[in-house]
């Protein structure tokens, strides 16, 4: 059940968060326990405005850029929204009808969008350390333009998904499971398995499992990562999993099969992705403009994938886990759905048709993460402004 108004104010006041303001969003692994539980704090205090019809908006007039280098649906419009909850208006940045097909810089870019601007928002998820490389630019550049005089003030960035992490999406499944289990403290002790599963297309990025394996730990969450035999994600995010695991009291494990990821679990998140090293040879591919190889490496990995169409969630496999078919089931969508979007895939129909409600419920927590993640970036005084929103009382949709 989800606390009332004032409960969520006085959480807020016992953590100490001052560091969010005026400061990026790129990473979970970036922020403080602390930080983290005000963002889910924040976050459920502006979608309780929003069911009382309270308007939260904090922006008279403003700007936020968006900036997709790859495709997007759910996060796309979780930014349009939360920006827009907020009071500000989105314009999203097309580097195709952009001097960018040109040859303009990334420091000129990001200083000629970032006028007038309060945030920017950017997915750039396709290849190797070149998503956070660039979002890294993109902060760089702004910070310059800034001591420079050229801005007057500085925009926020925050990450929509990189090759190493998705924090709004993993933000977002941590508000539905808190809204689930009736509260972050219910969380500890909770068994989840982390699974790759067989999908028909190649590379899927590593940023979904490493995004979860790098922030569940961090609330005492038992985590059993899954994957076939050369599956391996990022080094140091697995790393970094068995180090938050040990310093929370939880456990951090790896297995082979789904069947024994599955056995007990009180949460599982199934989703493909592909291996890190060939995800490392296409980016190098790629940089060296070797289109027949990357066509090669292409065939050579759906290949490979097809060994695994074993991994795939079933109702048997449901069975094994500790509430049966009525264990949650998570995926950020669109999920590989087997006789319905392809022949053979992440999950079956009848599963998916049994847990569709709630990964529609998951994927309606993400604008509430990002309205927050800015709302921390642009706030001095949270507790204070959440209450004045409160007491101002402004009708989000005015009705005589």
């Amino acid at each position: 059940m989800a606390k009332d108004f004032s409960a969520l104010l006085d959480e807020l006041k016992g953590y100490d968060f001052s560091g969010m303001y005026d400061a990026d969003f790129l990473h979970t692994w970036d922020k403080t326990t602390d930080e983290l539980r005000a963002l889910y704090a924040v976050a459920a205090a502006l979608r309780n405005l929003r069911e009382r019809n309270i308007s939260p908006r904090i922006f008279d007039s403003g700007l936020a850029v968006s900036l997709f280098r790859d495709n997007s649906t759910r996060t796309r419009f979780s930014f349009s929204k939360a920006t827009n909850l907020l009071g500000l208006q989105l314009q999203d940045l097309d580097e195709g009808k952009s001097q960018i097909a040109h040859g303009e810089t990334v420091r000129e870019t990001a200083t000629m969008i970032s006028f007038m601007a309060d945030v920017i928002g950017i997915r750039d998820d396709m290849y190797i350390g070149k998503g956070d490389a660039y979002m890294a630019e993109v902060a760089e550049s702004v910070d310059e333009a800034y001591k420079d005089g050229v801005l007057d003030h500085r925009p926020t960035l925050i990450s929509l998904q990189s090759d190493s992490d998705h924090p709004t999406q993993s933000s977002a499944d941590m508000l539905y499971l808190i809204e689930e289990f009736g509260g972050l403290e219910n969380l500890r002790g909770k068994k989840v398995a982390v699974t790759w599963a067989y999908s028909p297309s190649y590379g899927k990025p590593l940023s979904c499992p490493q995004s979860l394996i790098s922030l569940l730990p961090r609330f005492g969450m038992d985590v059993t990562l899954a994957h076939p035999e050369g599956y391996d994600l990022m080094g140091d995010r697995v790393e970094a999993a068995k180090a938050y695991a040990a310093e929370s009291g939880c456990t951090f494990r790896q297995v082979n099969t789904m069947a024994e990821a599955f056995e007990g679990a009180d949460i599982v998140i199934p989703k493909s992705w592909a291996p890190y090293a060939a995800m490392e040879k296409r980016t190098n591919l790629y940089a060296e403009g070797d289109d027949a190889g990357i066509k090669a490496l292409e065939k050579e990995l759906l290949a490979q994938n097809a060994t695994h169409q074993d991994w795939c969630s079933t109702t048997d496999l449901m069975a094994k886990t500790a509430n049966g078919q009525d264990t949650i089931y998570m995926h950020p969508l669109p999920a590989d759905i087997s006789g319905v979007s392809c022949e053979h895939g992440e999950v079956m129909a009848d599963v998916f048709d049994m847990h569709r409600v709630g990964m529609y419920k998951e994927a309606s927590y993400k604008p509430y993460a990002i309205a927050a993640m800015i709302f921390l970036q642009k706030v001095k005084d949270p507790v204070a402004t959440l209450a004045a929103l409160e007491e101002r009382g402004r009708d989000r949709w005015y009705q005589a």
